[in-house]
């Protein structure tokens, strides 16, 4: 047996989530039984799904247990097999939760997969070449399907799903505007991350501010859109959609508190003909080898320099997703455990 540490869901937040709903315990990893796998996490991936699954409320997914390890990806090494296919060493991507250690059952679907880190970091495979990067994918590829010279956009644009989003969608010859929380972000996503624009959306007050700044960057209009925010952000670009425009819903972080986010003008949708789809994308694990071979080679390349953000041990996750559900974050969001 191994020392191992672990963060539960201790309480329900009650409006908006604080470090009191969770709780860090010192617990020993069981012993190997056949066809299992003890990973030691290096990276612990921290996402804005992971606020909705704090809530009782009826969802997609089943809500976190209290009491339970809070779920979330990792990266890690294998340092002891009891599976013919995994060996000591071996580097490889799961669900391993929040804690440092993991016994996996290396026969089920999807649970691990190993990793080459010979030209993508480790730590990339929880962010660009890993969920968030092909959440881009599906959504810009499956639902929005630009075509050459059209105009898209995105909220949260220099985070992880935002980045890979706009090397992917630049590859495919659109315009690419992002819309972003500050100075600082909206450079990175115009200068390293090769958008052609970028809207710091602090710097308005309301929705018809920000669509205002979006009608200048965007003189074309706008045919397709890729939301993690909602409210404000998303009431402003649906006053700049072409007709035929297709909107790509991954999250709404702004009501992830449990706030209810009216749509200001949602005749809009029918006016414009638009397509809004939202998506899981767990659902559609049959994209994920063609996504992640595409975002490895921009990640290889250097045409995707994806930013991290990275919180130092274990005790340092509830502050920093916190921080991230409040755009403190700066890219990827990562806890490094080793």
């Amino acid at each position: 047996m191994t020392e191992n540490q672990q963060i539960v869901l201790d309480n329900r937040p009650v409006g908006e989530a604080t470090t009191s709903n969770f709780k860090l315990l010192h617990t020993q990893t069981p012993e190997l039984q056949d066809n299992q796998v003890l990973v030691r996490h290096h990276y612990l991936s921290l996402d804005p799904y992971m606020r909705g699954r704090m809530n009782e409320s009826k969802s997609y997914a089943v809500p976190q247990p209290l009491g339970e390890v809070m779920i979330g990806g990792t990266v890690g090494e294998v340092v002891q097999s009891r599976h013919p296919k995994f060996n000591p060493g071996d580097k490889v991507v799961g669900m391993g939760g929040w804690q440092l250690y993991s016994v996996v059952d290396g026969n089920a679907p999807g649970m691990l997969r190993r990793v080459d880190t010979t030209h993508v970091p480790l730590s990339h495979y929880l962010g660009a070449v890993g969920m968030p990067g092909v959440t881009a994918w599906y959504g810009l590829v499956k639902i929005i399907n630009p075509k050459a010279g059209e105009t898209v956009t995105v909220s949260a644009a220099s985070g992880a799903v935002g980045s890979a989003y706009g090397a992917l969608a630049k590859a495919r010859g659109c315009r690419v505007v992002g819309i972003a929380g500050g100075k600082d972000k909206c450079a990175y996503v115009v200068n390293e991350l090769g958008f052609d624009a970028c809207i710091d959306y602090k710097e308005h007050k309301d929705y018809l501010s920000l669509s205002k700044a979006l009608r200048e960057a965007c003189p074309n209009g706008i045919d397709g859109h890729f939301e993690n925010v909602g409210g404000m952000v998303l009431d402003a670009v649906m006053l700049r959609t072409n007709a035929f425009a297709r909107i790509a819903v991954c999250g709404m972080i702004a009501g992830y508190d449990g706030a209810p986010l009216p749509m200001t003008n949602p005749a809009l949708i029918l006016v414009n003909r638009m397509k809004i789809e939202g998506f899981i994308v767990s659902e559609h694990m049959e994209v994920w080898p063609e996504a992640l071979h595409e975002l490895g080679t921009l990640v290889g390349s250097g045409k995707l320099r994806p930013r991290e953000s990275v919180a130092q041990g274990l005790a340092a996750a509830p502050e920093a997703f916190l921080g991230l559900l409040k755009g403190k974050n700066f890219g990827k969001q990562l806890v490094k455990l080793i």
